[in-house]
């Protein structure tokens, strides 16, 4: 089980998790996060949200095309999983949402 924390501003929002790959995932917003919510699709008057693919708002973070082609050469990672994707892309969005390998 892969697990990312996922930041709003420097602020941590909550943990993206891995459950089964590219079948179950679940985002969920910490008990104690007040401020904006990370993607208009996942407001703030629920916690938790579940996935049954790679969530669309973090597959929006990830490179395309040529960028995509070089990321997966230059770490060595495979086409087919997402959240190294995440850790490997995460920290460097277009955007306020930032996303941390969970250590």
């Amino acid at each position: 089980m892969k697990t990312a924390d996922v930041f709003f501003r420097e602020s941590l929002a909550g943990k993206l998790v891995e459950i089964v790959k590219n079948r179950e995932y679940r985002f969920v917003y910490e008990n104690d996060y007040s401020g904006p919510p990370v993607s208009l699709t996942m407001p703030l008057d629920q916690q938790v949200y579940p996935f049954d693919m790679f969530p669309p708002f973090f597959d929006g973070l990830l490179p395309e095309g040529y960028q995509l082609e070089a990321l997966l050469r230059m770490k060595k990672i495979d086409r087919d999983d997402p959240m190294s994707q995440l850790f490997a892309a995460g920290s460097d969005t277009v955007g306020a949402v930032t996303i941390r390998k969970t250590q």
